[in-house]
């Protein structure tokens, strides 16, 4: 598998936007999402764009496109097959924690939407379990958008300063502060609004501990 990928890695390093545009796709495909090895992928790509392989904004704007139109894919299917996805082995094997997240997102939907799609294990679910649940498609969109900014910058920052450390061992300062001084102000601004959320509705950090405790074991 690591040899396949590996090689898969290196065919795509030539044509890296092509990369950008698969991967954050499949990662926001319902069920796809969680077969594909993420975090490696993600930070694959984010090396490319610390060591000059790739722009910045190129990546993240095809990034959000192709998020976005994973997620809406997977909320359709989740409306249209329900009944079909109850009945899958995959469903069946995770019930317990298909129906936290149905209540979580019944209860709290936008918040659930916007967090449950940062957490790699429930990012390929929640789209579809929102189209399943019949969360009305306005209440959808702006928390998936949200999340579909986040998401692929969070992801992309290990390896984009790994790349630079690779690349550019004694880079200056300038990189820093024109380049990754606005995905990081941006961060920077989305971790303060998730401690005041949690700080405000100590009951859904609960949850989402549970959630990702279930997740881990």
């Amino acid at each position: 598998m690591k040899a396949w990928l590996s090689s898969l890695l290196t065919q795509f390093s030539s044509h890296p936007l092509l990369l950008v545009i698969i991967v954050t796709f499949l990662e926001s495909v319902a069920l796809l999402g969680l077969v594909l090895p993420g975090i490696v992928l993600m930070t694959t790509i984010g090396t490319l764009i610390g060591s000059g392989k790739l722009s910045l904004y190129t990546a993240w704007i095809a990034s959000i496109i192709t998020c976005s139109i994973g997620d809406y894919l997977s909320y359709y299917i989740g409306w249209k097959f329900k009944k079909w996805i109850y009945t899958i082995s995959i469903f069946q094997k995770n019930i317990t924690l298909f129906n936290k997240i149905k209540k979580i997102l019944n209860t709290y939907s936008m918040t659930t939407i916007l967090f449950g799609k940062l957490i790699g294990p429930t990012r390929p679910l929640i789209p579809m379990m929102s189209g399943m649940v019949e969360i009305p498609i306005k209440k959808f969109m702006l928390p998936s958008l949200i999340s579909c900014i986040i998401w692929p910058i969070l992801y992309f920052m290990p390896g984009i300063f790994t790349g630079i450390i690779i690349k550019h061992p004694n880079y200056t300062k300038k990189f820093l502060s024109t380049r990754l001084l606005f995905p990081s102000i941006l961060i920077t601004i989305f971790i303060i609004f998730i401690i005041w959320i949690l700080y405000k509705n100590k009951k859904i950090y609960q949850i989402l501990q549970k959630i990702i405790k279930k997740i881990i074991k």
